[in-house]
């Protein structure tokens, strides 16, 4: 009956500066833009199957993303190849990690954030 995750959708006050990031930085595509009455700007981005919604409310200017635990969705993550790798090559974009990287036994993690304030998780599965 359920097939997959189809999309994820992060809020924005500024959809360029977000699709910059998301496709100069972490290598997302733009898939799609729409305008829908009232003025809701959307902007669908594709990385590997999976498809990020960037939501630009023209009328209100939304709260930014919370720093404290919460209830709700809480972060995407993105796998990565290689950790020592995926943070030098952020580092050479100008993205600070905003914590690890930590190392289990079969897994490494770290955090970054988007311009908007949203964590992103970098997972590296070692076995």
């Amino acid at each position: 009956m359920f097939k997959r995750i189809d999309h994820i959708e992060l809020v924005t006050d500024e959809p360029e500066r977000a699709v910059r990031f998301y496709t100069e930085v972490l290598g997302f595509r733009l898939r799609h833009r729409d305008t829908v009455p009232g003025g809701l700007q959307l902007t669908y981005l594709d990385l590997g199957g999976t498809t990020v919604e960037l939501i630009c409310y023209s009328q209100s200017r939304p709260q930014p993303a919370p720093r404290e635990a919460h209830l709700g969705y809480r972060m995407m993550a993105l796998e990565v190849e290689d950790m020592n790798q995926a943070i030098e090559y952020l580092k050479g974009k100008g993205v600070d990690v905003a914590w690890g990287p930590i190392t289990r036994p079969t897994y490494a993690r770290a955090e970054i954030r988007d311009p908007d304030g949203n964590p992103i998780e970098l997972r590296h599965w070692l076995r």
